[in-house]
């Protein structure tokens, strides 16, 4: 959805009221307070498993962004892969709108081709796993993204223990 879209406005955030994320998603493009944008995306696009349409209409540009910018950074795929599970194991949580449907899907495609690429480039525990959730949720597997944004590695090595399989 263009910026000046003044559907914006009437978008809900994941407190089920108006938000919106327009200047959150120009602070992070422009690099000023970039720190304090994520912030804010994170409280007002998310908040206890509940979504809204306004992380519909700002994953596009927030997955645009990260292609622009071209330096695999881990910001994008949490912040994506958290919401993205949120919305599918939230109750209550609202379908996607068909005006934002297309750009949605086509931005989670483009967020898995990236990943795909750029899980390479990263050896932080918390940007793998991360980067390695978007590529399951975008790949149809929400169990295992699931499974590597919430479990870190010592308690998945404790489960394969338990399990019998170290």
């Amino acid at each position: 959805m263009d910026f000046n879209d003044p559907r914006w406005t009437g978008l809900h955030g994941g407190y089920r009221i108006p938000y919106d994320p327009r200047a959150a998603i120009r602070a992070i493009a422009e690099g000023a307070g970039a720190a304090a944008a994520w912030q804010e995306l994170w409280n007002g696009l998310h908040h206890q498993g509940d979504v809204g349409e306004a992380f519909y209409a700002a994953v596009p540009h927030l997955v645009r962004i990260h292609a622009d910018r071209g330096v695999p950074k881990p910001d994008t795929y949490a912040l994506e892969a958290t919401i993205g599970d949120a919305r599918q194991h939230g109750g209550g949580n609202p379908e996607i709108p068909a005006f934002l449907r297309e750009g949605y899907d086509a931005a989670w495609r483009h967020l898995t081709d990236m990943g795909l690429r750029e899980l390479g480039a990263v050896s932080a525990p918390a940007a793998v796993s991360a980067i390695i959730a978007a590529i399951a949720i975008g790949k149809g597997m929400p169990a295992l993204g699931r499974m590597a944004m919430l479990v870190d590695e010592d308690e998945r090595k404790e489960m394969l223990e338990d399990a019998g399989l170290d």
